[in-house]
């Protein structure tokens, strides 16, 4: 015989919890990497263009990102204009203006600009500036003789150089034209390689 039982003396079962398998490490890098892409003006341009931003589950997504500012995350970060952006991509209006190439590229031009200059302008803020020298008032009294004893130096003394204000950034983008740098040309190098054969 089949018993029947009775909804309301049967205890409901626990609802299962999700626990991850690896304790939340694939999805804390997945989230990491994902909030690190917002600091590329293009990913952006990319969401934006694909339509994500008309998502609401993307909006809420964006929103609860934002943990990633709390000291014990944004450690981890390693492009911090990536928070920034993710900021920024709390505004409808922001989010869509970067549908259109003209902003993402005023974007990504003012995030070099910031990069190229950031250091140098800090710099300018936190070295000492030289002292100016003093200004000497020209003497009438005609120097005095030396006595004959005491025989003139041959070369002058080396003139002081001036100290600059601001350090250059260690990190150029460029090579300055004219700099000393040797270019290695592999025809060249040939070529000495062919003359060393034919002398020996």
């Amino acid at each position: 015989m089949a018993s029947i039982s009775n909804p309301d003396t049967h205890e409901s079962p626990q609802k299962s919890v999700y626990k991850d398998p690896d304790d939340g490490r694939q999805r804390f890098l997945l989230e990491l990497e994902f909030v690190q892409c917002l600091a590329n003006p293009t990913y952006i341009h990319y969401l934006a263009q694909n339509r994500y931003f008309e998502d609401e589950a993307f909006i809420g997504y964006l929103k609860y990102l934002q943990y990633w500012q709390r000291p014990e995350y944004i450690k981890f970060i390693m492009y911090p204009h990536c928070l920034f952006f993710l900021e920024l991509l709390q505004n409808p209006t922001f989010r869509n203006a970067m549908a259109h190439p003209a902003n993402k590229e005023v974007a990504h031009r003012q995030q070099f600009y910031f990069w190229k200059n950031y250091r140098n302008n800090r710099l300018k803020h936190i070295l000492p500036r030289p002292l100016p020298e003093p200004a000497t008032a020209p003497s009438s009294a005609p120097p005095a003789s030396l006595p004959s004893s005491v025989a003139p130096p041959t070369a002058p003394p080396p003139a002081p150089t001036p100290v600059t204000a601001a350090a250059l950034s260690p990190m150029q983008y460029a090579i300055p034209p004219g700099s000393g740098l040797a270019k290695t040309d592999p025809r060249n190098a040939s070529v000495d390689r062919r003359k060393r054969k034919k002398d020996g």
